[in-house]
């Protein structure tokens, strides 16, 4: 039971990076803000790793950091992207509600664990509660490119679990965090000085910053990851889905966002999806009912 509340928790401190962000100052583009949560998060972790030596650089299972650490950073400019082409409500639904189908996909047919019912019925309600819950928000523009970067991230994100579900057996959280997301960072920071840095500079810019940094990254990932060493990765990306869950209830309680009936549905929906996997896969792998 634990491992999966770690991972919802992450996805509910994910959840709160979007209203956050609109404490920032206007004009930011959103790749400098990804770059600059990796660095916080991760350099943070990197010192508090370094000083309780908790980092054997000789000996770091490096492929697996930088596998990672790559397909996060690709991850961010492809979901980015997708919904600057898209609108809002199909980048997101698509990025968010592939992830979990790629996870499983990739689960069966290279883990050759096959997907057992009460992930399928957890994914399903899920996914059909994103759709209702973004279906009224945002513009919304059938770009088949933009369509196709979002499937993309969808993969990106799965991957990203996998690999670091593989790290997690030869490192321990706080150091796979501390380095993936570094490296992370350094990936993205070509980019985030194309557009620019110097709002970093702003005070007003230091507190968002700070919790994006340490709750959004920091707290999230090792509580992800440190849930992700109990929980198979396929419904731990599909627990992910707590994001936008959280993220839509933080805009009507926070910012004043108005949902509609449907979109009043797809929360319930979503949270029954979470509700059926954190209490239908707590009894085990083994006590699970296979899909047929």
């Amino acid at each position: 039971m634990l491992p999966y509340i770690c991972v919802l928790l992450a996805a509910v401190l994910w959840g709160t990076v979007g209203t956050t962000q609109t404490f920032l100052t206007d004009g930011i583009n959103p790749l400098t803000i990804a770059m600059m949560r990796s660095a916080i998060g991760g350099g943070t972790l990197l010192i508090i790793a370094i000083c309780l030596r908790k980092i054997q650089f000789r000996h770091w299972a490096w492929k697996y950091t930088f596998f990672a650490a790559l397909v996060m950073a690709l991850f961010q400019p492809l979901f980015f992207t997708s919904v600057r082409l898209t609108g809002v409500a199909i980048g997101t639904v698509v990025t968010i509600g592939s992830s979990p189908v790629f996870a499983g996909l990739i689960d069966w047919l290279y883990f050759k664990n096959r997907p057992t019912r009460t992930w399928g019925v957890a994914t399903v309600l899920a996914i059909i509660g994103c759709v209702l819950l973004f279906v009224n928000k945002g513009e919304a523009m059938v770009n088949p490119l933009g369509v196709g970067m979002a499937l993309c991230a969808g993969i990106a994100f799965a991957t990203y679990t996998h690999v670091s579900k593989a790290l997690m057996e030869k490192e321990e959280a706080l150091p796979a965090v501390a380095m993936t997301f570094s490296i992370c960072a350094l990936l993205l920071s070509p980019i985030a000085l194309i557009y620019g840095i110097e709002w970093v500079g702003q005070s007003a810019n230091w507190l968002p910053l700070l919790f994006m940094g340490l709750f959004g990254t920091s707290i999230a990932y090792l509580l992800f990851l440190t849930g992700l060493q109990k929980v198979s990765s396929s419904s731990a990306v599909t627990l992910s889905l707590g994001e936008p869950l959280t993220a839509a209830l933080l805009g009507v309680f926070l910012v004043g966002e108005f949902l509609s009936v449907t979109s009043w549905m797809g929360v319930a929906m979503l949270l029954g999806g979470i509700l059926v996997i954190t209490f239908g896969g707590r009894g085990g792998k083994g006590k699970e009912i296979i899909a047929t």
